[in-house]
C-alpha cells in the first residue's frame, strides 16, 4: 500500500478516480455553484449565516455522491486543502467541457499508482 500523496499532482488522479460516475461529479457541480452563490451572498450582503449555508450546500451534496453513488470516502476527510483545490479544477473543467476528457484520460492510465494503491479507493 502506498503511503500518503505528497503533492496536489499525485492528488488528482486519485481525486479523479474517487469522481468516476457522472452523477456524483454533477453533485459536486452542484454543490460547489451553490457554494459559491452563498459566497456572493456573503459578499453582498456581510451576513455571516452565508457562510454556513455555503458550507452546508457545497459539502451536503458531494457527500451525497460520496456515499450513496460512488461508496466511498470523501477525499477531503484526509487531504482536506487539496480535495477543495480538486474540486475547484474539476468545476473549471467541467465549466469548459473537458472533464470528462481528464476522466477518460486518467482512468486509460490507471488513475495513477498512488491511487490505485491508496487506501481509500476501496468502495465499502
Amino acid at each position: 500500500m502506498a503511503g500518503p500523496l505528497k503533492s496536489f499532482a499525485a492528488f488528482w488522479p486519485y481525486y479523479v478516480g474517487q469522481h468516476q460516475s457522472p452523477v456524483c461529479r454533477g453533485l459536486h457541480y452542484l454543490g460547489s455553484t451553490l457554494a459559491l452563490l452563498n459566497v456572493a451572498g456573503l459578499v453582498a450582503t456581510g451576513q455571516p449565516a452565508f457562510v454556513l449555508a455555503a458550507l452546508v450546500s457545497g459539502y451536503g451534496p458531494a457527500w451525497v455522491g460520496h456515499f450513496f453513488v460512488e461508496h466511498n470516502r470523501p477525499a477531503t476527510f484526509t487531504y482536506p486543502r487539496w480535495s477543495l483545490m480538486g474540486d475547484f479544477k474539476m468545476y473549471g473543467l467541467f465549466l469548459t467541457g473537458r472533464m470528462g476528457a481528464e476522466v477518460e484520460r486518467l482512468r486509460a492510465g490507471g488513475f495513477g499508482t498512488a491511487a490505485a494503491h491508496s487506501p481509500h479507493t476501496s468502495k465499502t
